[in-house]
């Protein structure tokens, strides 16, 4: 199978690319970025400056599609440069996929998502996820990850402040390792699911990615 991948040197998609890298099933992963990742066989490198930019420029046929993007307010430097990421650029992947004959895709959204929320983040990410249901996928995996844990290269002081405690909340509030969220859209991807429109939690990422085995 073939796969395009946005959001590739974040926390989770820095994982995934490992794990596709790996995969048998997987022959060819062409990865649309701001800037040049280190080269494999497997993986061709789309960049440009404007991630849309990358995007509109990949020509390959696609049977998957993951989307890895996500920022922060204080990373984007302001609010409609948060937008345009976690929005705009969610959406453009999806779009672009669907250009290039993919009938999957598979998105990392966040706990809380809702097009109806007072909370932009959490709109924003509800906003996102609701285009991409518009776009009809034959197959849509949504991730819903609580916090996540991993070594970031830049440190986000208030994650690193509220961890301890997102690691003993129950259930779906529970902190989640990127590496487990990684593994658990691998096992999505492989999988057979029974409606078009797939949502995962937290709780559930962590036992969709004990069941992964490359």
């Amino acid at each position: 199978m073939n796969v395009l991948l946005t959001g590739a040197s974040g926390l989770v998609g820095s994982h995934l690319l490992e794990l596709l890298v790996a995969s048998p099933h997987i022959s060819h992963i062409v990865i649309a970025a701001r800037r040049s990742l280190p080269s494999h066989p497997k993986v061709t490198c789309i960049a440009a400056p404007e991630l849309a930019d990358a995007l509109n420029q990949v020509a390959t046929p696609v049977d998957l599609v993951f989307c890895c993007l996500g920022t922060t307010r204080h990373d984007a430097g302001s609010t409609q440069a948060f937008y345009a990421v976690d929005h705009d650029l969610v959406v453009l992947t999806g779009k672009t996929g669907l250009r290039l004959g993919a009938e999957k895709m598979l998105v990392v959204s966040a706990m809380g998502a809702n097009p109806r929320s007072c909370i932009f983040y959490n709109r924003t990410k509800g906003l996102a996820e609701y285009a991409l249901i518009e776009q009809a996928w034959p197959e849509l995996v949504i991730a819903r990850p609580s916090m996540l844990l991993g070594s970031r290269r830049k440190k986000r002081w208030t994650e690193t402040l509220s961890t301890p405690f997102f690691k003993c909340l129950p259930g779906s509030l529970r902190a989640i390792r990127a590496a487990d969220v990684a593994r658990a859209l691998m096992f999505n991807a492989l999988s057979d699911n029974k409606s078009a429109v797939v949502v995962r939690d937290s709780a559930q990422l962590s036992q969709d990615a004990k069941h992964y085995t490359v």
